[in-house]
């Protein structure tokens, strides 16, 4: 342990001086710049913060009102002026709210029209806030979430020279020589290793701990669901047991029990943020001894969206309570005004920031396949590489688990079909909905990967 932990830190220091650099000029980006402009606004006043990010906000809007064919024609069918906003940002508030529902409607009409010659980026948004949606950022905007990243996990003792661990779902064919080649390069650069899994059987939990063991990392990257798993195997089979520094939450909602198991049996301080694939990291619990993350106003504007505030408690004198609507201020290409997150927040005005102190939102969910527990999100993985799959849902029916696929526009169901039996045979039946047919639960109607059995309908193939 103790030579692997000083190879990692012969390897930072070359990552960080050498490799980083040779990779951003390689790939034709400038990721340290926006590092720097991030450490300055981070410290900035409250005050000046806020002045900063809504002056950002009212360029945003005006942009978006001259240049993109969506914005320009609700701003004229309401009568919106956007210069308004920079005389007060409250008349943000005039603007209808956007949805991942008219992202997919309006489709290239969310994008400025100018952007012949630009490098773009597309990712897609996870399904546990509703069905999905394709989000594109220009380079500018993802060379900032990398930034925002970066100097969030400095902020909390992750310096460049210390080395990250990152799970990442695993696939049986071999990627191209050339793939294996830009990755694991990335990855020098990035002082970075990655472990792949895909279940939770007790055999790969082993094989995951006594991989974290042997790289010996500084912090570790992954859902708060397969950490927590991970912890209570060490937990059974160890009591507990140190292996790195730093536990990063993603992806997930980090519950409360999750957080002190890990911390208890991992001997790690835990960390929270909150990003999404329409923005990036857009809230980062800095101060790792205080659970409250701080919301970064100069990246993405936040308002709360009264009326939605279940399962929150009751807010205080200085606290909003309801549904996180943002605004993204650094992605000029598709910029998304008043964007529904579908997580329910407590946003916190402190004197030194806005903060968000209690959250409800994003849940992965277990299933069982062949008798292996599996997390929904290595599912989700694995139909993104299977292709074809727009959305999907898993009901439980007399044991078995039924795929409810809705297939992309144009793809071929029984191709897709076929795919899904390469990997997992006839363990999952499949079949073919209509995106009105997703089924919502609870109380605020949300989208979940795994529903509830269905007890009547037609057997799937």
């Amino acid at each position: 342990m103790v030579a692997r932990a000083a190879l990692n830190g012969v390897r930072g220091v070359i990552a960080a001086t050498i490799a980083y650099r040779v990779a951003e000029r390689m790939e034709k980006r400038d990721v340290r710049s926006k590092i720097r402009t991030a450490r300055t606004e981070i410290d900035r006043p409250a005050p000046e913060r806020r002045a900063r990010a809504g002056a950002a906000l009212a360029e945003t809007v005006a942009m978006a009102g001259a240049r993109v064919p969506y914005y320009r024609d609700l701003f004229a069918s309401i009568g919106f002026d956007p210069a308004k906003i920079a005389r007060d940002p409250a008349y943000l508030g005039d603007l209808p709210y956007l949805t991942k529902d008219i992202i997919r409607e309006q489709g290239d009409r969310l994008l400025r029209e100018d952007r012949e010659g630009l490098r773009i980026h597309v990712a897609k948004t996870g399904g546990s806030t509703g069905p999905s949606a394709h989000i594109h950022y220009d380079q500018e905007a993802a060379d900032w979430s990398s930034a925002i990243t970066q100097e969030c996990r400095r902020r909390v003792g992750n310096t460049h020279w210390r080395s990250e661990l990152h799970f990442a779902s695993k696939f049986p064919e071999v990627f191209p020589f050339r793939d294996r080649l830009r990755e694991a390069m990335k990855c020098f650069a990035m002082n970075r290793d990655n472990i792949f899994f895909a279940t939770f059987s007790a055999e790969e939990l082993e094989s995951i701990w006594r991989q974290i063991r042997r790289l010996h990392p500084h912090l570790v990257h992954s859902h708060p669901s397969t950490m927590d798993q991970l912890a209570a195997h060490v937990e059974r089979t160890r009591g507990s047991q140190k292996a790195f520094a730093i536990f990063e939450s993603s992806g997930e909602l980090l519950e409360d029990r999750q957080r002190e198991r890990i911390a208890r049996a991992l001997r790690c301080v835990v960390v929270d943020r909150y990003g999404l694939a329409e923005a990036g990291v857009v809230a980062y619990q800095l101060d790792p001894a205080r659970a409250e993350k701080r919301f970064l106003e100069f990246f993405a504007w936040p308002e709360i969206m009264p009326g939605a505030a279940d399962g929150l408690g009751d807010a205080g004198a200085d606290e909003q309570a309801g549904e996180l609507v943002i605004t993204p201020l650094k992605n000029s290409l598709m910029p998304l005004l008043r964007y529904r997150t579908g997580d329910n927040a407590v946003l916190a005005r402190r004197a030194d920031g806005l903060f968000i102190s209690r959250m409800v939102g994003r849940i992965h969910d277990v299933i069982t396949l062949n008798g292996t527990p599996m997390p929904t999100h290595y599912i989700q993985d694995v139909l993104d590489r299977v292709g074809g799959v727009r959305e999907f849902q898993i009901e439980m029916r007399a044991g078995r688990p039924v795929f409810r696929i809705v297939p992309e526009e144009g793809a071929d169901p029984a191709s897709v079909a076929t795919r899904i039996a390469s990997w997992w045979g006839d363990a999952v039946a499949v079949e073919f909905i209509a995106l009105s047919d997703l089924k919502l639960v609870g109380a605020r109607q949300k989208f979940r990967h795994l529903v509830e059995t269905e007890q009547s309908g037609a057997e799937p193939a």
